[in-house]
């Protein structure tokens, strides 16, 4: 009898052991090229994730930038993901580059200004984006947020992509293709300092193009999810001046089918154990509980409101 209690004891850890591995939930968080910050910063919310939220494994996966992030989400493929507030704002209303609304894109935290960075050579001559007209300029890959944002950058200021020779490449290309002289100017836009601009700075004797105020201005009444802010001197070798420049924020993104205690669970994981988090780069130490409603562009889901609720916070309407 007593090996047969034993057996029993066995079978019955074994099957609990089972059961809880059943119970585990596997989670993607699609992120960007190894050239930007998506990359090491979801990377580091996947290990937050993964030792302070019981019973998940969350992986991060390289993705091709805001809106290609966001159809994964709209395809149920990843079940979260970095992406821009501006690029998730024309998704949940079927703008351009979107076909169709987006309906299962909920925020669950902004997490840090993302700087439009228009990156030249000082012997190209361009020092205004007025400048850019007849020049090589890159002008993000197709179907990004970068692609975006300098569209809606150009008909502020009243530019179009006929007015130069455009190309239209990622971090990684861009940089590459000004290192080798193939092209004048390119953007970005990515937290500062972004690697891909750190790199070729140590190659090339770079500079920012600077916006004009006047142009801020106008950025920020027409589309709102732009803010004005500033590049210090010094970000990047061999560039003195502060550069005036907007920006949008990066936020984390989820599918709404996610159920709202995970997200929950996911929300305050993040906020209660950012000490961890920082390291991972420069802008996660810009993440904070104060201003993780900051530019909230679309839905917040239950289950990030709920934590937001109980730290007093006002959330956004829309």
């Amino acid at each position: 009898m007593k090996k047969f209690g034993v057996v029993l004891l066995v079978l019955s850890l074994l099957l609990a052991g089972t059961a809880e591995a059943e119970e585990k939930t596997f989670l993607s968080i699609a992120t960007g090229g190894v050239a930007g910050t998506y990359y090491p910063l979801g990377g580091g919310l996947a290990q937050v994730l993964n030792n302070h939220v019981p019973n998940v494994s969350v992986t991060s996966e390289t993705g091709n930038a805001s809106a290609a992030n966001i159809n994964l989400i709209a395809g149920h493929e990843v079940n979260m993901a970095l992406v821009q507030n501006d690029v998730s704002f024309w998704a949940v209303k079927g703008m351009a580059p979107f076909k169709e609304a987006v309906t299962n894109l909920r925020m669950i935290a902004s997490l840090y200004p993302e700087h439009v960075q228009c990156v030249t050579v000082k012997a190209s001559g361009i020092k205004t984006l007025m400048d850019l007209k007849g020049k090589r300029v890159s002008v993000g890959a197709p179907g990004s947020g970068v692609a975006a944002s300098v569209s809606s950058i150009f008909t502020a200021a009243g530019l179009k992509h006929e007015d130069m020779k455009p190309d239209f490449l990622d971090f990684a290309n861009t940089a590459d293709r000004i290192q080798d002289g193939q092209l004048d100017a390119g953007f970005l836009v990515a937290g500062y300092p972004t690697a891909a601009v750190m790199a070729l700075a140590a190659q090339k004797d770079v500079d920012l193009v600077a916006f004009e105020d006047a142009l801020l201005d106008k950025l920020a009444k027409d589309y709102p999810y732009f803010i004005k802010d500033v590049i210090p001197a010094g970000t990047y070798k061999g560039v003195d001046h502060d550069t005036p420049t907007p920006a949008v924020m990066a936020i984390l993104v989820c599918d709404s089918e996610m159920a709202d205690d995970l997200v929950y669970s996911i929300t305050k994981a993040i906020f209660e154990n950012l000490d961890e988090l920082r390291p991972v780069h420069d802008k996660a130490k810009l993440i904070s509980l104060e201003t993780a409603l900051k530019g909230a562009s679309i839905e917040l889901h239950p289950g990030a409101a709920k934590y937001y609720k109980e730290k007093g916070m006002e959330l956004p309407t829309f």
